[in-house]
């Protein structure tokens, strides 16, 4: 098979001086955005907590634009959780997220902010496409019910700064990673991903001599997972070049069934009692495998094998285990 390769250019204007705001820094990803960038010799970092800079705020983030005035804006910042956080609060995962995105990327747009780089979920694309996910799938069929709230405000995301690449043309792009984790993660049984629920479970279960362990769900769903610090390494990519189009996925381009993840977690662990399914609990999508040839075909892959991340995870979940954040909702 040919695969077309596309130059792309080199953004001059981006050195290591370049002011970059870091919207969600403490979270995991933008922690790691954080780590990466600072490896790298950027200088001139800024970042605000939740206290500080409320971003749900119109008025408060136009404000913090206009003083701070960045020359590029990464947007990290999300109300995030599984399956059962999504269920239980709708309104907002819906509300909240698009209040968060819409003051930053519209904020950016007037501050005359040229590069922004809004981070989504592979959510966006609808339940029963085709696999692996393509971009182009997007928009083209019913979401999966389970989080769709917080895949209609991601949506909206990623289309408002397609319009103002469009319009304006601004270097405004998306980046949908597959379901991340790593360090800094949540380990909240109650509103945690798939990957650090089933860790802290499984740890939880070895310190208590071993006890069984539940899962939702038949573990015959299939899924992809990408080490954070990968996702990290992407979004350097994008602000260090002048991606051609609005959206690419990030990911590894490879997945699993969920038995087969619980399988490797708990080897990781330690953990050597049974481990039980409960099959009245939803499984979710059944698949979810991204399609990851256009970021690939421009330069950028992945480094992180599955078991790799999941033992960095691991000792960074050992070391913070006394002070692991739980989301609020």
């Amino acid at each position: 098979m040919h695969i077309k390769i596309t130059r792309i250019t080199k953004l001059f204007m981006i050195s290591k001086t370049s002011k970059i705001y870091i919207a969600g820094h403490r979270g995991m990803v933008g922690s790691a955005v954080w780590r990466s960038l600072e490896i790298k010799g950027y200088v001139n970092l800024i970042g605000r907590s939740s206290k500080e800079l409320d971003l749900r705020n119109q008025k408060e983030v136009l404000a913090f634009y206009q003083k701070e005035k960045p020359n590029v804006v990464i947007d990290a910042a999300a109300k995030v959780g599984g399956i059962l956080a999504n269920n239980d609060f709708p309104y907002q995962f819906l509300m909240e997220n698009m209040q968060i995105q819409n003051n930053l990327i519209d904020g950016a747009h007037k501050a005359g902010i040229e590069k922004f780089i809004f981070l989504g979920s592979s959510c966006i694309y609808p339940k029963f496409a085709q696999q692996p996910l393509k971009e182009e799938y997007l928009l083209t069929d019913s979401l999966e019910p389970t989080n769709e709230w917080y895949a209609i405000a991601k949506i909206t995301g990623v289309k408002a700064c397609q319009a103002i690449r469009k319009q304006y043309n601004q270097d405004y792009v998306s980046l949908m990673p597959t379901n991340l984790y790593g360090s800094f993660d949540n380990f909240d049984l109650q509103s945690s991903h798939v990957l650090p629920a089933m860790l802290r479970k499984f740890h939880e279960a070895k310190i208590n001599n071993h006890s069984d362990v539940t899962l939702w769900g038949s573990g015959t769903p299939m899924r992809e997972f990408l080490f954070v610090d990968d996702m990290a390494e992407a979004v350097v990519y994008a602000l260090e070049n002048n991606l051609p189009e609005y959206l690419y996925n990030i990911g590894t381009g490879k997945d699993i069934t969920i038995k087969k993840l619980a399988e490797t977690i708990q080897s990781v662990t330690g953990h050597q009692g049974k481990v039980l399914w409960d099959a009245s609990k939803p499984d979710g999508t059944p698949r979810k495998l991204m399609d990851v040839s256009k970021m690939k075909e421009i330069g950028w892959e992945y480094s992180t094998e599955l078991k790799e991340g999941i033992e960095k995870t691991y000792s960074w979940f050992l070391e913070n285990i006394e002070s692991l954040k739980e989301v609020k909702l």
